[in-house]
């Protein structure tokens, strides 16, 4: 006889109510919101890192490869520093430029586990040398496979144990995600939420807190690093949304056909064949001095698992503006989403925020050769600033790489209902729904996501 065989839902409400409770609790069962930036200033005071700019021949255990000039770890582990050509022949240009090669999978973990009733989230304060502040909020594993298989020599990754085989029927979200286009070469990092029932004690350098305290959080500078906002961005929140401007086939048949209608070439080069780029004692910068430069750093005392190490790090000219208009039509709040294509992404393009770029990159040209709505978040009153906060960067790879996050109600004099070719307007269901997959929601997009998930801020009534 045929043994029974026990099916389950494909899908059910009780973790998004549970999520929801989440993101409601602004305090938790441990340590208060209004503690948490006092905490991790006394974790950067104790920790006592230390990071200098060096040239590039301090760098221990990293060269310049003599054949091609790609800049490598002696290991061949980590990553390294190579050269990309991309050719765009649908719209006539090419470029070429440094960029990170890292073909591993990383981790980004979350732990969850309710107490009295609601679900908190196990953070961890982490030094990252290229983050402005040093410490922030990281999610509880983060880790590249090089580090968590210990090719630096160091200790073991706290917590791994829970991500590298879970329990199927614990697991929140588990979804692979590209990172910055624009400086790595087809990244990505398995970004992943785990529900634990036992007792799980917070290390020294851990606490739990709700979804609502991040959100909170989420509202000062410099406080949840990257790698915790692109991770809760992925929880599969639900939003109060029945209609939208586009059905769901729709928008997914628009984003088929952006990606059918791009052609993007990228091949690597060797660093030393990158055109209009110089390299000096301390730097490779564009002749121009635009956009980014490659730089060394030493990075001494740190509460990592390995205390002292040298390495290489992008640093952006300038600070970045991150934005995103929104609208609500019939009073259902739309984001309008912009096909950006990024020469390291793994499949041509992926849906970005309204405005995506550094400003001092763009200013000295006439406003028509600007990047679309970038006067109108620059420009954008105070009293149409839904939100606003400055977030760096992933700080194990860029240095001082800070963005001003911008969420701006809009009206149809400055964002029309009908956007222009490579914009869409999205709900925000729309947008978590398709940051749940991989290769939709850029690394940007998903920090404002996670501004909404987390209800740091509310965009219930919108500008018509």
């Amino acid at each position: 006889m045929t043994s029974a065989v026990l099916l389950r839902p494909r899908s059910g409400t009780a973790l998004t109510e549970r999520l929801a409770r989440s993101a409601a609790a602004t305090e938790g069962a441990g340590i208060k919101t209004a503690d948490v930036p006092g905490w991790l200033a006394a974790e950067t005071v104790a920790c006592g890192t230390r990071v200098r700019r060096i040239p590039f021949a301090e760098l221990d255990g990293w060269s310049f490869s003599p054949t091609g000039g790609n800049l490598r770890h002696r290991s061949g582990r980590f990553f390294s520093v190579e050269g990309l050509h991309v050719a765009r022949p649908d719209i006539g240009t090419e470029w070429q430029q440094p960029i990170i090669m890292q073909p591993e999978v990383g981790i980004l973990g979350i732990l969850a586990k309710e107490f009295d009733g609601t679900l908190h989230f196990l953070m961890q304060a982490k030094v990252e040398p290229g983050n402005p502040n040093l410490v922030q909020l990281s999610p509880t594993v983060q880790a590249t496979r090089s580090n968590y298989t210990k090719a630096h020599g160091g200790a073991a990754v706290k917590y791994l144990e829970y991500f590298l085989r879970p329990d199927p029927r614990m697991v929140i979200t588990d979804v692979l995600q590209s990172e910055h286009g624009a400086w790595f070469y087809r990244k990505r990092n398995r970004n992943m939420i785990v529900e634990v029932e036992d007792d799980v004690p917070a290390d020294e350098n851990f606490r739990w807190l709700t979804l609502g305290q991040l959100g909170r959080l989420l509202q000062h500078d410099n406080v949840v690093n990257m790698d915790a906002r692109t991770v809760l961005a992925s929880a599969p929140v639900m939003y109060p949304e029945h209609q939208a401007l586009s059905s769901d086939v729709e928008l997914h048949s628009w984003i088929t056909g952006k990606r059918a209608l791009h052609e993007v070439r990228a091949r690597r080069i060797p660093l030393t064949e990158v055109a209009g780029w110089v390299r000096d004692e301390y730097t490779i910068h564009r002749e121009d001095q635009r956009f980014f430069q490659v730089l060394a750093v030493a990075v001494e005392g740190a509460n990592r698992e390995v205390p002292s190490w040298s390495q290489p790090l992008f640093e952006p000219v300038a600070q970045g503006v991150v934005a995103f208009a929104y609208r609500a039509f019939a009073g259902v709040p739309h984001l309008l989403v912009h096909a950006r294509v990024e020469g390291g992404f793994l499949d041509t393009m992926e849906l970005a925020p309204t405005v995506q770029c550094v400003p001092a990159n763009y200013l000295h040209l006439p406003a028509s050769q600007r990047p679309p709505f970038l006067d109108v978040m620059l420009e954008a009153p105070q009293d149409r600033i839904r939100y606003a906060a400055i977030h760096s960067e992933e700080g194990g790879r860029f240095l001082n790489a800070e963005s001003r996050y911008l969420v701006v109600a809009t009206d149809e004099s400055t964002t029309p209902a009908e956007p222009p070719p490579g914009y869409h307007w999205i709900t925000p269901g729309q947008l978590g729904w398709l940051a749940g997959h991989s290769r939709y929601v850029n690394v940007q997009a998903r920090t404002l996501l996670a501004i909404l998930t987390s209800r740091a801020v509310d965009i219930g009534q919108g500008c018509s």
